[in-house]
């Protein structure tokens, strides 16, 4: 985390920022967040990422009306310059404020904006992958949504790192391939890319799409056997970018060259 953050679009020290204890935020995990992407200073796939972060806050219910994108967009920039962000990511967060109807208590504010940025993250060079034994269920309505609801992926994640894995391949409730705990999953097959459709419950996130629509990629509802197989597996997100698994579940991949690790965001 980088020393300065943006907070309902004014410029502060990062530990200056807070939430009232007294808010869906915090007693709920109400907000939902996107992670992008900064290169060479450049922001990268604003326009996807600014449409699925407002798609979910309605979906959930929450009010961000005081927050424009061209408004956001200008913060946005302006934290970038002050914390002298070339290279590295830039969470987007909205906290709902609001009212609850369980417990009663009004802040006086419909919704708060966090932007926050970071270095990009560390990436092993010998990328290991295993199975996550908690799985994701399809009929949760947060699936699909980038919500602060996030325990599950960070207790999946965190399991995986435990037991020496860099990430893990979590499975729906039909033990069919969804992602990995924090970022989506593409794999080559006798030269063919797949990747999970968004039945299977996973995220339909930004990286995912920009890859969809730049290489022929089939989107499928597959066991784990078919991972098992594949003779390369990727992971995809913001703040990753494309990584390349050298092991699955202490299997060697064959990590041959492919297009997909040729992708690079472009600043839409």
């Amino acid at each position: 985390m980088h020393g300065f953050v943006s907070f309902n679009q004014r410029l502060i020290p990062t530990e200056a920022a807070s939430i009232p204890a007294f808010s869906a935020a915090a007693f709920y995990g109400k907000g939902v967040f996107t992670t992008i992407q900064i290169g060479g200073g450049i922001i990268l796939l604003w326009k996807k990422h600014w449409w699925r972060v407002t798609a979910n806050a309605a979906k959930l219910g929450i009010d961000i009306s005081n927050f424009s994108e061209s408004s956001a967009l200008s913060t946005f920039s302006e934290l970038i310059l002050k914390n002298n962000v070339m290279n590295g990511r830039v969470r987007l967060t909205f906290f709902d404020e609001s009212a609850s109807g369980i417990w009663l208590f009004d802040t006086g504010r419909k919704a708060s904006l966090l932007i926050t940025t970071a270095d990009n993250r560390k990436i092993s060079e010998n990328f290991q992958l295993t199975v996550s034994p908690h799985r994701i269920n399809t009929t949760s309505p947060l699936a699909g949504i980038k919500s602060c609801n996030y325990l599950k992926q960070s207790m999946a994640f965190e399991e995986a790192k435990a037991r020496g894995f860099d990430e893990a391949i979590r499975l729906n409730e039909h033990g069919e391939i969804a992602s990995a705990c924090m970022a989506n999953v593409f794999w080559l097959k006798d030269g063919a890319v797949f990747t999970p459709s968004l039945q299977t419950g996973c995220l339909p996130g930004t990286t995912r799409e920009f890859i969809l629509e730049s290489i022929v990629c089939s989107e499928v509802e597959a066991s784990i056997d078919e991972l098992i197989a594949a003779d390369d597996i990727f992971l995809t997100s913001a703040g990753i970018g494309v990584v390349q698994a050298a092991k699955f579940e202490g299997g060697l991949m064959k990590q041959q060259p492919h297009s997909i690790l040729e992708i690079v965001p472009k600043p839409i």
